[in-house]
């Protein structure tokens, strides 16, 4: 792993993606603390096929319980509404 600060990235930006295509990961920091880390979009690409989303996750438990949910007559399905935070709840 490369470990470089964003200000010597700027000057280095073509060398560090050239790294980040070979498959080595560059980590770069802000006084001395890790900030962001440039990898090559082939790592990129195999880490978000391998990561479920919240969705897939609750259709997988809806399909495993759904006996249990049909016969409660509950609705699991996510909703896609945002609260009405303007409303006074103690009203």
């Amino acid at each position: 792993m490369c470990r470089t600060s964003i200000y010597e990235a700027r000057n280095n930006f073509s060398a560090l993606v050239k790294m980040a295509e070979e498959g080595e990961v560059v980590e770069l920091t802000r006084y001395d603390k890790p900030v962001a880390v440039i990898i090559s979009y082939g790592e990129y690409e195999n880490k978000q096929e391998t990561k479920p989303s919240l969705l897939d996750k609750l259709d997988a438990l809806k399909k495993q319980f759904s006996d249990v949910v049909d016969d409660l007559g509950f609705d699991i399905t996510p909703s896609r509404e945002c609260p009405d935070y303007s409303k006074d709840p103690w009203a």
